[in-house]
């Protein structure tokens, strides 16, 4: 006979059973609450009281819910910032190509309006670097005598002059600006129709006039062209205008010039492909005067020459009969 311990408190009953009296319970009310709808009162009731004790359940799962939706949110926007950081970069970037090819495509539609207008065949090129001389202003373009490029043919641009072909490559040739100190342009003053030649003045990248009297007819805001007379530059392409004139001077006047185009404003140039529009210089009248009293001094010694020489010939005879004729 097994012997057990007296309990010491009263015992109900057990586990399994208050698991089954539950169970039956739920089913009980769960059948009575989708037929007949009368537990809805107690189920408002229930949750109202249990509200608070809900809320305060779901603190924690709330707080890590917003600790993860922070970083998350975090690490997202850095991304999308970084994003669209570079998508702005590279808006700009494309911005900027496309501003620069719309101000190229108005040079080019320029540059073949004036191409247009001058009466010369011209070939465009374009500006590969600039000479790395401070005492000469000088560029290089990207065509040369296998583009029908010589030496001395004008360089403009929609503007005006630019420069003047000094030395060509079979790929490449090299330009001198107008505004260079050893460069000079005839130039014609539209006003007026004086002409005169302007000088470049090298560092300072303006023209000068030289040489003119302090009461010549020329004012500021006077627009010059090329006089056309060096067979160099096709008449009445715009070089300069007068920015300074200064008549103090007792010898003479000092005129200043500002050149209207720029290098430093363009790409692309052309190239007026023109010849030498003069024959070669005549000689002098005193050399073609001496060239000809020698020539005819030569023949006049020639025909004397030719001329002693006859009477001899025919006097031989005559005093060779002169003695027999005396000897008798």
């Amino acid at each position: 006979m097994e012997y057990s311990p007296p309990p010491l408190f009263k015992q109900g009953a057990s586990a399994r059973a208050k698991m089954v009296c539950f169970a039956l319970i739920a089913l009980v009310l769960l059948t009575v609450d989708s037929h007949m709808r009368s537990l809805g009162v107690v189920r408002q009731v229930v949750s109202t009281a249990l509200y608070p004790l809900q809320v305060v359940a779901l603190v924690p799962r709330d707080v890590l819910l917003y600790v993860g939706d922070y970083f998350t949110s975090l690490s997202e926007i850095k991304k999308e910032n970084l994003l669209l950081k570079q998508q702005q970069t590279t808006d700009a970037q494309a911005l900027q190509q496309g501003q620069h090819l719309v101000a190229e495509n108005a040079q080019l539609r320029q540059l073949l309006d004036a191409k247009e207008r001058v009466p010369v065949k011209s070939v465009m090129a374009e500006i590969l670097y600039d000479t790395r001389d401070r005492f000469t202003r000088k560029i290089m373009l990207d065509r040369g005598s296998q583009h029908d490029v010589e030496r001395g043919q004008p360089v403009i641009d929609h503007v005006g002059v630019v420069g003047q072909v000094t030395r060509v490559f079979p790929f490449s040739s090299e330009v001198t600006l107008v505004t260079d100190k050893d460069q000079v342009v005839p130039v014609q003053v539209v006003r007026n129709g004086l002409r005169s030649v302007a000088y470049g003045r090298g560092q300072s990248n303006l023209l000068e006039l030289r040489f003119l009297p302090p009461n010549v007819d020329i004012e500021e805001g006077d627009m010059l062209v090329t006089s056309g007379i060096d067979g160099i530059y096709p008449a009445g392409l715009m070089v300069a205008k007068v920015t300074e004139v200064d008549r103090k001077s007792d010898s003479f006047a000092r005129i200043v010039c500002t050149p209207l185009a720029g290098v430093d404003r363009n790409r692309q140039l052309l190239i007026l492909l023109v010849e030498n529009q003069f024959e070669p210089r005549p000689e002098d009248d005193a050399k073609q005067a001496a060239r000809k009293k020698g020539l005819l001094g030569h023949a006049s010694s020639r025909g004397d020459v030719v001329e002693e020489k006859k009477p001899d010939a025919s006097a031989s005879p005559a005093s060779e009969s002169t003695p027999e004729q005396k000897a008798p």
